[in-house]
């Protein structure tokens, strides 16, 4: 992922407020076999410090994959608009000469992917991943012995991926005059198409914290 100086996360804590707002699906990457193109594997995950959990249905192609290289891609976006060209024109020239671009926040998760097979290792990593995503307990209780979650392990396993680096890109135009990020904003909260409200959002939030781009 290409980020430049503009588009970079301000801070560690700038990409983990945004990945703890609701941001928990993303994209596995694995790299294939020789001559193979990569695997990519669209799923939902957790997280801890310094790790993500995520599990797949057994007969998944990643997994001889992975045991042929653990080293691994988790890619996480969101928050995306198309911007028109029109609205980017420099300001004296015709809106047809704006130059279209698109805005959105990415984090990569560079990591080191360990296989969880073992029952009860996998029950944990479920009651882990079941504490986010279903936090007022309203399931059948996840155990190796009993139903309907104990018959149903065999068919998975369990990843941990231990992140080695992170990336996270917000693309902007914060290096644009803070008149025009406004407007763009604007433009986006007006058109309230798909996710150009979180996407105004960002951008106004970055306008607050960056102010004009100083190189």
């Amino acid at each position: 992922m290409f980020i430049q100086p503009w588009d970079a996360g301000l801070d560690e804590a700038e990409w983990r407020t945004w990945i703890a707002d609701g941001h928990d699906f993303g994209i596995l990457s694995v790299n294939g076999a020789p001559g193979e193109p990569p695997l990519a594997v669209p799923t939902h995950f957790t997280g801890g410090p310094g790790h993500l959990l995520i599990h797949l249905a057994r007969p998944n192609p990643v997994w001889k994959a992975i045991e042929n290289d653990p080293n691994v891609l988790f890619t996480v976006f969101g928050d995306y608009a198309f911007v028109p060209g029109p609205w980017r024109a420099a300001p004296g020239t015709p809106p047809t000469d704006g130059v279209p671009t698109s805005y959105y926040t990415a984090v990569q998760f560079t990591c080191r992917a360990t296989v969880v097979d073992e029952p009860e290792a996998k029950v944990e990593l479920l009651r882990r991943q079941m504490a986010h995503f279903q936090p007022d307990g309203d399931h059948a209780p996840l155990a190796v012995d009993r139903p309907p979650y104990g018959r149903m392990l065999s068919g998975i396993r369990g990843l941990r991926l231990e992140v080695t680096d992170v990336r996270a890109k917000f693309k902007y135009d914060d290096h644009k005059p803070v008149e025009h990020r406004t407007a763009v904003a604007d433009h986006l909260t007006e058109r309230a198409q798909g996710l150009d409200l979180p996407t105004a959002a960002q951008q106004r939030r970055r306008l607050d914290r960056i102010g004009p781009w100083k190189a």
